[in-house]
Formats: C-alpha cells, structure tokens, sequence
C-alpha cells in the first residue's frame, strides 16, 4: 500500500466528499490545499461520454489558452533546408528533415513539446511513429501541428498553444496554468479549454458528452468542478 504524506493526506481530506462545484469555487479550493516546495501546474482532466475505441469519435485537438501555461514550450519543426532559419526565427529549438528525423530514431532524442511539420514533409516523420507516436508527439492535421505556416504554428504553440487526445479510456487531460497564477488567469483557461472540447462532440457519441471535470495541481488532489 503506497502512504501518503501528511501533506497529500490533508489535501485528500480537503476535497473528500466534494460535489461538483462553481469553476471559481473549486479555484478556491484548489489554492487552499497545502502547497509543495515548486510552483505546481494545474491540470484539468474531463471524462468524456465517447468510446475512443470508434475512429469517428476519437476527440483530438490544440487549444490557445489566453493566459499561457507558465512556461515556454520546446518546439522542433521538420521542414526543408531553406525554412530552417524562418523556424528558429520563430523560436525553434531544433528544424530540418532527415538529419532531425535521424537523431530522434538513432539517439532517442525527445527533449521537445511540441512536433511541428511542413505538409511536404510528412515522409519524412511519417516512419517516426513509432516514436513520437506513443509520445503524443506525433504531428497532425487534427493538432495543426501540420501546417504550411511552420513559422505561424512555433509562436502559437510556445505561446501557451497545448495539444491533446482522449486517452483509452475517453479523458481528455492538460495543462492550464500554474498554481501561482492568479483566479482570474487559471479561470479564463479553464473556460477556454472546456469549451474547446466541448466545441469538438463527436457526431455519433450518445448522451452525456462532458461527464465529469476535475481540476488539480501536480501533488494535490483532484477538486470536481460543475459543468452544464
């Protein structure tokens, strides 16, 4: 049986028993569970009413969040030779196409965010599946992490521009902020991202589609928040 610290175990009693509540109220009471020693990301989780085992209803996506995530995210972009130096322009970390793609496969390079790729490139990083693929780095249409404006697509997504995928078992899960972040800022992506989701119903999912939401810190615990 894993234990828990005196600090975890506090915040489990926090929250424990909670309906869901108000977004700014479950905030509240995110900001008052017992803080660890760094400035904690806070994360939302929505259980979606969809079988992610059915093509048509897998739910995939990239969100602006309006107030960022708290740091920049590392970008690569696979593009041709002449667009290296607009991708780092952008602010990159790493561009180009077979020499790229090589040191992912050969030395397992995956100190990077976000994958961006020009369309004519696809080639190339389609036999990087295998890699990025289990990742969720993978570039995508669905993610607009494939895209002819590389340039365009490094800004938004160091910006606070986040990916994401329902998992197997039908959550969505990412980041929205840090803990320092004041209500407000945490408040305006919260909403951001559950409408975006929201915005995203498969056509063929069946009754409830956004079934639970719960947002929570990287050591705490997760406060259930009221959605309609």
């Amino acid at each position: 049986m894993v234990q828990r610290s005196k600090r975890q175990r506090a915040n489990k009693e926090l929250v424990g028993g909670l309906e869901p509540l108000p977004l700014a109220d479950a905030i509240d009471v995110l900001k008052k569970q017992k803080p660890a020693k760094f400035d904690e990301t806070v994360e939302i989780c929505l259980e979606l009413g969809i079988d992610p085992k059915k093509s048509d209803q897998m739910v995939r996506g990239a969100v602006s969040l309006p107030r960022g995530i708290g740091r920049e995210m590392r970008v690569i972009v696979f593009c041709k030779e002449e667009r290296v130096p607009e991708a780092k322009e952008a602010g990159a970390i790493a561009a180009g196409g077979d020499e790229l793609a090589a040191k992912i496969r050969d030395e397992n390079w995956l100190d990077f965010d976000v994958a961006v790729a020009a369309p004519d490139m696809m080639s190339v990083v389609g036999r990087l599946g295998k890699i990025l693929g289990p990742q969720g780095k993978m570039p995508s249409p669905k993610s607009g992490t494939v895209t002819p404006d590389v340039a365009k697509a490094v800004r938004e997504f160091r910006a606070g521009k986040i990916e994401f995928r329902a998992d197997g078992g039908g959550n969505v899960h990412g980041p929205v902020g840090k803990v320092s972040f004041e209500k407000d800022a945490l408040r305006e992506n919260i909403e951001t991202f559950i409408e975006y989701v929201r915005s995203l119903r498969p056509p063929t999912a069946k009754g409830k589609y956004i079934e639970q939401v719960f947002i929570s810190t990287t050591m705490g615990a997760g406060v259930p928040v009221e959605v309609t």
